[in-house]
């Protein structure tokens, strides 16, 4: 099957390539290959599956809907399983949105769902640029990539997100949070900018493919200021962050920011595909048919999401992934002060990464304010992308699946499901520990 799929499948597969197994069989944090092996999946779809693999409730929702007779495919029209994901979904969301809130459903995939947004506020506003920030990952769509910190052909205004352990600014900590808010107001109001009144602005919260980057909760706060005093509609990405991942239900309830528009997908159509904006009513401006999609009514993804999202509230899971993940957190930065390839863990709730370094290179100084600094107050080495490549082929031997994300692929990333157990946390950390014990200690690894 492996050298099927090398044959027939495009060259822009991905995961197949790092990751050569044929899943058969998987049931929460399980899976099982074709060849018989289990292994601990802590990519959890990329962050889709909220529950894990197969989650009894998930199930029973999809079966019920199935036996029910109801038709699979309505487009937009309303059914009683759309009103109870719509119902459940207000229930969720931040009270200062949902008492305002309009849904838009849109084509399955989280980057539709960005397109939408995007759409949204150029309509709402009459204005056509749009401020977004370097690392981000929006999509891979023509609008949703170019909002994207890997774009090339650049029509959209980058700003510099903030960061500790590789300071666009050289200084990190607050005083980097700082300049990256002064210069987003500067480009603002500065008359000759080049820049002018945009549309939106679009960010994530925790910025996952550009390396696992928590926005600080003061910065986020002060975007949401400049924003607000501007007219700038602001675009919450919580495609990946969304459904309690980050140790709150939406990753931006940790700064108390209320955004004008939210794009949900991934675990809010609980394993199935579903993706949906929800902005402000006085942004609803749409035309009828003005923004459609053939599948956006998808029966089975509103059934497993309702039952996901209710699960998730119900048993307090989002609390549960704060807890476990500053466990987690405490452990890897143990990891991290017995290993110098690790540069840097960081993180927050269940989502979270360490940068591989090069640990023979020379350190950059420090920066001043940074928390991030290594021991001896030096700075970030280079990245190290093959010792990361490296560990996560370690990682799958011992039958632990990761992934690889950040500027340089030099992060290993951690998105396990919510229903990880403390036993399982254990075993994910033993067997990650042992990976980069044997990296470290092998030769012929070099970045």
């Amino acid at each position: 099957m492996l050298r099927r799929q090398s044959a027939r499948e495009s060259a822009a597969r991905t995961y197949a390539r790092a990751l050569p197994i044929v899943p058969v069989r998987a049931r929460g944090l399980t899976i099982e290959g074709a060849d018989g092996r289990r292994y601990l999946d802590c990519l959890s779809g990329a962050g889709t599956l909220a529950l894990g693999h197969n989650h009894p409730v998930v199930l029973e929702a999809i079966r019920k809907v199935l036996d029910s007779g109801a038709p699979l495919h309505v487009l937009d029209l309303a059914t009683p399983v759309k009103d109870a994901f719509t119902t459940e979904l207000f229930r969720a969301l931040p009270p200062a949105l949902a008492d305002r809130a309009r849904v838009q459903f849109c084509g399955p995939a989280g980057t539709d769902a960005v397109e939408a947004a995007l759409k949204l506020v150029r309509t709402a506003t009459g204005r056509r640029g749009i401020l977004a920030f370097t690392g981000a990952y929006h999509g891979m769509t023509a609008g949703a990539l170019e909002a994207s910190g890997g774009a090339g052909d650049v029509r959209v205004t980058r700003l510099p997100f903030p960061q500790d352990y590789r300071c666009p600014f050289g200084v990190g900590g607050e005083r980097g949070a700082e300049l990256s808010a002064r210069w987003t107001e500067s480009l603002l109001d500065d008359t000759k900018s080049g820049v002018p009144l945009p549309a939106g602005m679009i960010l994530e919260p925790v910025q996952g493919e550009g390396g696992v980057h928590p926005a600080p909760d003061a910065w986020l706060r002060r975007m949401r200021r400049i924003t607000e005093a501007r007219a700038i509609p602001l675009i919450a990405d919580e495609v990946q962050t969304g459904v309690g991942r980050t140790g709150r239900f939406w990753a931006v309830e940790h700064s108390g920011v209320v955004p004008d528009v939210m794009v949900l997908s991934k675990a809010i159509g609980g394993s199935l595909p579903l993706a949906v904006v929800v902005y402000r009513d006085d942004l609803d401006v749409w035309k009828p048919g003005a923004h459609a999609g053939t599948f956006r009514g998808n029966q089975l993804a509103m059934a497993a999401g309702t039952a996901t999202l209710a699960y998730v509230r119900e048993n307090r899971l989002a609390e549960r992934a704060a807890t476990l993940g500053d466990r987690m957190l405490d452990r890897l930065r143990c990891l991290a002060a017995e290993f110098p390839c690790l540069g840097d863990v960081r993180g927050r709730g269940l989502m979270i990464g360490i940068e591989l370094v090069n640990p023979e290179s020379a350190s950059d100084p420090a920066p001043p304010d940074t928390s991030a600094s290594l021991p001896g107050g030096t700075g970030p080495r280079p990245p190290a992308p093959a010792l990361a490549a490296a560990v996560q082929r370690e990682c799958l031997r011992r039958g632990l699946i990761v992934e690889l994300g950040g500027r340089h692929a030099s992060v290993i990333r951690l998105l396990p499901p919510l229903t990880i157990t403390d036993e399982q946390t254990d075993a994910v950390l033993d067997r990650l520990a042992d990976a980069v014990a044997a990296v470290a200690a092998g030769p012929g690894v070099h970045p």
